[in-house]
């Protein structure tokens, strides 16, 4: 009967159905792509916000939930999802800390100072804004920021920190300061989407053949 045979699916050689493998792989090459699109984004946005993480946070939040939800479509299992989390960490804080941390390193000033006061002593706050008085014995206009209690500096400890001269990125411990482990982190989370990519676009691949290409078969 006439168009019958328009509605029948097509079978593999192997006996699955036939899946063009072509376009299996733009898929899959287009979620890695938006992987190292997302990660170059983040940083690009960190570096015209500096002195403002909230911004490149948010929107890296958003990029990385998009990930994310593209993986499930490329592969259709939750648990690959999941995974994805850890290396997102990964790219977000690199991405977000790298911009303002290089800056630091680029064109920070290093001193030592030794804590004077602390505006959380005395409460129950950990938010910690610490008064430093430089070498020179002259109290610094800009405050240290440290939030948590767990390992905070107190008032007498002597510290290194490096600054802006220029008052775009917070004063931050010379300690702390690693724009190259940033970039290091950020590198190998985007790496590892990739990888991730691979295989869900080849898991993907291999589960639409066989007919399984529903999240009903997500945990399998």
């Amino acid at each position: 009967m006439p168009g019958i045979g328009s509605r029948i699916t097509p079978l593999s050689r192997m006996g699955g159905l036939a899946v063009d493998p072509w376009k299996s792989a733009r898929r899959t090459a287009g979620v890695a792509a938006f992987g190292w699109a997302s990660a170059a984004a983040i940083t690009g946005l960190a570096y015209l916000t500096l002195g403002s993480k909230a911004v490149p946070i948010m929107v890296g939040v958003a990029l990385c939930i998009t990930f994310a939800l593209l993986l499930l479509l490329l592969h259709r299992a939750v648990w690959l999802t999941a995974l994805s989390a850890a290396p997102a960490l990964f790219v977000l804080v690199g991405a977000v800390q790298y911009a303002p941390e290089a800056a630091l390193e680029q064109r920070g000033v290093r001193e030592s100072v030794v804590i004077v006061a602390d505006s959380a002593a005395g409460t129950s706050s950990e938010n910690h804004r610490f008064t430093l008085r430089g070498t020179d014995g002259k109290e610094l206009e800009e405050k240290l920021g440290f939030d948590g209690d767990a390992w905070a500096p107190e008032v007498g400890d002597r510290l290194d920190v490096i600054r802006d001269p220029e008052g775009a990125v917070p004063m931050e411990q010379a300690d702390d300061v690693d724009a190259a482990g940033r970039l290091g982190g950020l590198i190998g989370g985007t790496v590892t989407w990739t990888l991730m990519a691979v295989l869900a676009g080849w898991r993907g691949h291999v589960r639409r053949r066989r007919g399984r290409d529903s999240l009903v078969y997500q945990l399998l």
